[in-house]
């Protein structure tokens, strides 16, 4: 797996308008979406009959409660010890990856109140562990992690997740969980909305995956607009509040090299959306970018986002920090960005931070990991990257 660093720890835990539904082709000057018969990947279908799963019938139960702790992984496996096994899987351990923005383009304000992006996302191989046991209660789950600050409570979107699956499927499972966090909070990686997507898939497969991928993708939008992306192949073209998931072709080498660097400050996405002024983003048509990525791989002049001047705002030392970095890595790698709404500055290129990463006290509060591009098959999760030792 990709190694993550701190240099203080624990404080390492301290995205135009269109609706693509079909590939690239050029239209003499410009670019638009055309058929493409020899695509593998389909938008949203993976070769399933959908199946609509069976309401639960009778009133509505009361809220559903849900019991708070931080605790190790092994108190966890104790309650496991006490599920009934009856049902097939009794406990499930999966890999929660995150995502990156390649590109970011935020193209007009919505009559909603929203902002219409689109981007390029992929998932790489920095994740969480989370570990779901059934629990012997029907009546709560257990949430437990070994990062502060992670809410434990309905708050908490693997909580959001595993209730939307109770209210989808009239499932009467609880479970038990340990979430064993290595992505850090408020860094534009899509740490959360991973988790709640691991979460659906790990509730479908307890009572032998009755709803198909495209329910549970279509589902998960009702918990946030990233959500729904990690039912994808791992790379897509996300359009609409970033919900609008069209499947591509991994257009860069999965095992190209990067880093990711996030200070200690982290920025309010609501904050950095609020500072955004349209007239002054770029212009570049975002399917150009795509194709460039396509035809040409990632250089600097493709990796737009919108956000960082906004995010630059709201926090000064982001600004500074990408600064640094383009800077002291000249050479080093060949694109240096921001992910999301931020904190998170990436190198592609090199899986190393620059040297002055490692010098000064204004630096020890720095996360970083080395990361690379991360792809999944239909009707599988996603699988932890081997590190470099083991392969």
């Amino acid at each position: 797996m990709a190694s993550s660093h701190s240099l203080c720890f624990p404080h390492c835990f301290a995205l135009n308008g269109r609706n693509p539904n079909i590939p690239l082709r050029k239209n003499g000057s410009s670019w638009s979406l055309a058929p493409n018969p020899s695509s593998s990947h389909k938008i949203n279908q993976f070769g399933r009959t959908p199946f609509v799963p069976e309401m639960a019938s009778g009133p509505r139960k009361e809220r559903r409660q849900v019991e708070m702790m931080y605790a190790s992984k092994e108190s966890i496996d104790k309650l496991a010890d006490e599920v009934v096994k009856d049902s097939g899987i009794s406990s499930l351990t999966l890999f929660s990856p995150c995502k990156i923005n390649v590109f970011l383009r935020i193209t007009r304000k919505r009559e909603d109140g929203f902002h219409e992006l689109a981007s390029l996302f992929h998932v790489i191989s920095l994740g969480d562990i989370i570990n779901f046991s059934l629990s012997p209660s029907k009546t709560k789950d257990t949430l437990s992690t070994n990062a502060q600050g992670v809410p434990l409570d309905d708050r908490n979107l693997i909580i959001k997740a595993l209730n939307l699956y109770r209210e989808k499927t009239g499932s009467d499972n609880y479970f038990s969980i340990h979430l064993d966090k290595k992505v850090p909070t408020g860094a534009g990686l899509g740490g959360g909305s991973s988790n709640a997507a691991t979460a659906l898939w790990a509730a479908n497969q307890f009572i032998g995956c009755p709803a198909s991928e495209k329910e549970l993708q279509e589902w998960s939008s009702e918990i946030g607009s990233d959500v729904p992306f990690f039912f994808s192949c791992g790379a897509a073209y996300c359009t609409g509040r970033g919900e609008v998931i069209q499947d591509i072709s991994p257009s860069v080498p999965l095992t190209s090299p990067m880093v990711l660097i996030k200070p200690e400050g982290s920025c309010s996405t609501a904050e950095v959306y609020k500072r955004l002024r349209l007239d002054q983003t770029s212009k570049v048509d975002p399917l150009l970018l795509l194709e460039k990525i396509s035809v040409n791989g990632i250089s600097q002049d493709v990796c737009i986002n919108d956000l960082e001047s906004p995010a630059f705002e709201v926090l000064p030392s982001l600004k500074r920090l990408k600064q640094d970095v383009s800077v002291a890595g000249s050479g080093q790698y060949d694109a240096v960005f921001m992910s999301g709404s931020g904190s998170t500055i990436v190198g592609i290129g090199s899986p190393d931070p620059p040297q002055f990463i490692f010098d000064g006290e204004q630096q020890q509060n720095v996360f970083f990991s080395e990361a690379n591009f991360l792809t999944r098959r239909a009707n599988q999760w996603y699988k932890e990257h081997a590190s470099k030792s083991t392969e």
